[in-house]
């Protein structure tokens, strides 16, 4: 019998292991997974250290939105210890100015005592495709994501965020089987950025999904499980 791999998953800000709920589910016959933990620590360094301390010597990674940033910081410090990688709705740019600013003000505005709502159902627009956005169950998903997250750790991982530097230099030394995964609607990271970014990775193939917008893992899981099982049978 072929031997699994191992496989961390990155969550993304403001979300937990239910982000890829489905996928554990599929990949459980090749992959044995593991969640990357970064809600401890409020740098992208910090945040890749502590990953690369609780994974396998050898590993397969995958990191969406957030968790993208994660796992370049992570292919920036150990790049020979991933044997795969996968990039979802994410970019390896740093924030542009008025993106910091906006990180900075909400920052202060939470520490100042306003109330911590995580997703509000005015974000979900940005977050998800327009035809979920009735998906009661997907929502109610999303909603407790953040909730389980909470405050603090939503404040450690914005500070992370906006601490984190551009990695495209990053991108051009990557050599093991990459993918880049991108909801075709995605409003937060557009699939114009991503597919920039997958032409500078060398081993890098490029995935649209259509009619999915930020969180394909969790709005086409079935379609997102199928490609991440071809990316894993990558040599």
């Amino acid at each position: 019998m072929t031997e699994k791999h191992s496989l961390v998953l990155v969550p993304g800000l403001l979300c937990t292991a239910d982000l890829w709920r489905d996928q554990i589910s599929a990949l459980s016959d090749i992959a044995e997974i593991t969640i990357g933990d970064h809600t401890q620590d409020d740098s992208m360094s910090a945040i890749a250290r502590r990953i690369l301390d609780a994974a396998p010597e050898k590993f397969a990674l995958a990191g969406l939105s957030m968790g993208g940033y994660i796992a370049l910081e992570i292919m920036r410090h150990a790049p020979e210890r991933v044997t795969h990688l996968a990039i979802m709705d994410s970019r390896a740019v740093a924030d542009t100015p008025e993106e910091r600013q906006k990180r900075i003000d909400f920052i202060k505005l939470v520490e100042q005592g306003s109330a911590f709502k995580g997703v509000t159902r005015s974000l979900l627009p940005i977050l998800i495709h327009e035809s979920r956005l009735e998906d009661e169950e997907l929502v109610a998903r999303i909603f407790k994501m953040a909730e389980d997250v909470g405050k603090d750790a939503f404040l450690r991982q914005e500070r992370a965020s906006l601490d984190r530097i551009a990695l495209w230099d990053v991108l051009k030394t990557i050599t093991c089987p990459t993918m880049v995964l991108s909801g075709a609607d995605d409003k937060l990271t557009p699939a114009k950025i991503q597919r920039e970014m997958a032409v500078e990775i060398p081993t890098a193939q490029y995935v649209e999904i259509p009619n999915c917008g930020h969180l394909p893992t969790m709005e086409e899981p079935e379609m997102t499980s199928k490609y991440m099982r071809h990316w894993l049978a990558r040599t």
